[in-house]
């Protein structure tokens, strides 16, 4: 891989992360367009995730703290509760990790018809969450667990897992700001679960088909932009304007499936 295509694959990433238009689906088709075919490079996949990880990190680092601090008392109170939520989001996608795992790997074919499809469901989700009615309910344990089965579909390329999780969310009447941070420290654990099972397979060290330099390259650049997309997805959710992607992914869908035929 080339540094330029590493910088750009980068970008994508911390991208579509955290803006509702599927970073996978948006990776899928621009390896397609660059003719790369990072889905045999783990060690890339694996370091542009770490960094969007990290960049969640340091968004919500003063709340992650003070949360884990109170937790840490052992007590039934509002930071643990927090908490067991967000593990019961992550019981449908680790499920799909254990179970359903080369399943899912099928679909990271480079099909852009199937991806363009995908994109469309996302941008019928983000229509239907513009559409809601405005609420201001905390979530609850159920609706933890119904974000977590948007997570869970959001494997497939194409359907956003921020768009899923975040209109699940709505659609659910949830607070707009609360919805938004719940999405985004939903998937810290997961992602970097499935980090350390790449790590364990012993996959990577048989991957020597990136450089070091191109890594540092996606590390960085994933890491940048993600940290600009999550803080800037925060002030988009609180103002109502996720239709907006709804059109892009309606629009990119088309384009993909059109260009396939």
């Amino acid at each position: 891989m080339e540094w330029y295509e590493a910088l750009i694959l980068g970008i994508i990433q911390g991208l579509t992360e955290f803006l509702p238009i599927s970073s996978s689906g948006h990776l899928e088709l621009g390896r397609a367009i660059l003719n790369v075919q990072t889905g045999e490079e783990i060690s890339f996949a694996v370091t542009v995730h770490g960094a969007t990880v990290l960049s969640i990190i340091v968004v919500f680092w003063s709340e992650l703290k003070n949360m884990i601090a109170e937790a840490m008392a052992l007590k039934w109170n509002s930071s643990s509760k927090y908490i067991t939520k967000l593990l019961v989001s992550m019981i449908p996608v680790g499920l799909v990790g254990i179970f359903l795992r080369d399943y899912v790997e099928h679909f990271f074919s480079g099909n852009v018809r199937f991806v363009g499809s995908m994109l469309l469901v996302t941008a019928l989700l983000l229509t239907l969450s513009y559409f809601a009615k405005d609420r201001d309910r905390n979530i609850t344990f159920a609706g933890a667990f119904l974000i977590g089965i948007a997570q869970a579909l959001a494997v497939i390329p194409g359907i956003s897992r921020s768009g899923a999780t975040i209109s699940t969310g709505l659609l659910l009447g949830n607070n707009k700001n609360e919805t938004a941070r719940f999405s985004f420290l939903m998937v810290i654990l997961p992602i970097i679960g499935a980090n350390l099972v790449e790590l364990l397979s012993g996959e990577i060290s048989n991957d020597n088909t990136t450089g070091i330099f191109p890594l540092v390259i996606g590390f960085v650049s994933a890491f940048i932009t993600g940290y600009i997309a999550c803080k800037w997805m925060l002030n988009i959710v609180k103002k109502g304007k996720l239709v907006y992607f709804g059109i892009y992914c309606f629009l990119i869908g088309l384009t993909a499936i059109i260009i396939s035929l």
